[in-house]
């Protein structure tokens, strides 16, 4: 990687070729960045999406998500599922059909909270484990959906917005694949994301927990929490009660930093991530049922973002909250940055351990070189 001059205030900084601007400047909004972050997600036209969620004042309104699209007539919306035809709100999925693939990862799995959920430590048994101790034998229904709320620069599941490729999937089809297959111990619905399809997420989450009330069924979101709050506090409710995690990718905490590298802001994010600590039930419960993750992207979500999410964490009073801090690996429009540098996944980790007691270094076999953890 070599060090590139910031294009506002000059000063020799690594950035990435699709936004030239160091995080520092990012982070004070000055002017100039607008229109680096707005050239940075112009490719959204070539894949014929919106560059930033639309809001025209004759749309129509979709509100499935915190984005609130408001979409001009013959256009999509800001995740590509949903559509302004002819005046009126027309959608690829619904609560009954989803557009998704799916397949069984077998235990235990690369999750990241398998280091200590059910499946990776057998924490529970026997009441949400089948073992006392790591899952061999079960598996994971992965469920990776299309479309997303946030359009991120880095993404490391991209291919969520090849939307023409998607199989339309029943609701009554996936519940089938659980039906038939008993080694099924927990649902993952991720992607993309699953907010764009909560509707739908929602209508099998409940399914499942009546169906198969007699079996160890854990479900579990992994997601980046910008989602209408009133459907994420009955998603992660009934997470919850499956036994399962929701998992909150929280990709920054200055909401110009994430608005330059994923799209949009992420006040929802943090909204929805104090409601549903302040909802769910952690008392009586073998494992925390909510969690955060944040991916280390060398030189933009450095010590200082990290620190004040753990801080954000911290006080929100739930100590029994996990932080997983994860290595990068160059994907998407950041292919040219590095793997996160040893110096900063150091340096985040130290930041957030001020804070939190439990924090978590996940991809450490990606790093040149040990962690002092």
């Amino acid at each position: 990687m070599t060090r590139t001059r910031c294009s506002i205030c000059k000063r020799e900084a690594p950035i990435a070729e699709v936004l030239p601007v160091c995080v520092e400047c990012l982070r004070a909004e000055r002017p100039a960045a607008e229109e680096l972050i707005h050239q940075a997600h112009q490719w959204r036209k070539k894949i014929k999406l919106p560059v930033f969620p639309p809001q025209n004042s004759t749309g129509v309104k979709c509100t499935v998500c915190a984005n609130n699209c408001t979409i001009p007539e013959d256009e999509q919306g800001y995740c590509g599922l949903r559509s302004n035809n002819a005046g009126k709100l027309e959608s690829e999925v619904s609560a009954t059909q989803a557009l998704m693939h799916y397949y069984l990862d077998p235990h235990v799995t690369n999750c990241c909270a398998a280091y200590f959920c059910p499946a990776g430590t057998g924490v529970g048994y026997p009441n949400s484990a089948y073992n006392a101790g790591p899952e061999y034998g079960y598996a994971n229904l992965a469920v990776f959906f299309y479309g997303c709320g946030f359009s991120c620069l880095f993404c490391q599941n991209a291919s969520h917005k090849q939307i023409s490729r998607a199989k339309h999937i029943t609701s009554n089809q996936f519940l089938s694949v659980i039906q038939d297959n008993p080694r099924i111990s927990c649902v993952c619905y991720f992607g993309g994301s699953p907010e764009p399809q909560l509707p739908f997420t929602i209508n099998v989450m409940e399914r499942c927990n009546e169906l198969f009330n007699e079996r160890i069924l854990r479900q579990c979101l992994e997601m980046n929490g910008n989602a209408t709050p009133s459907l994420m506090r009955r998603a992660g409710l009934l997470a919850a009660e499956s036994g399962g995690i929701i998992k909150f990718d929280l990709k920054a905490y200055s909401t110009s930093l994430n608005r330059a590298l994923c799209g949009v802001s992420n006040e929802m994010t943090l909204k929805n991530f104090s409601m549903l600590a302040e909802t769910l039930q952690f008392e009586n419960r073998s494992h925390p049922p909510l969690m955060a993750t944040t991916l280390l992207v060398p030189y933009y979500v450095d010590e200082f973002e990290v620190a004040q999410i753990a801080k954000f964490i911290k006080e929100l009073n739930q100590p029994s909250i996990e932080y997983s801090l994860l290595i990068f690996h160059p994907q998407h429009l950041m292919r040219d940055l590095p793997v996160t540098p040893l110096a900063q996944a150091q340096r985040c980790y130290d930041a957030a351990k001020e804070h939190l007691d439990k924090v978590n270094i996940g991809n450490l076999g990606l790093l040149d070189g040990r962690l002092r953890l």
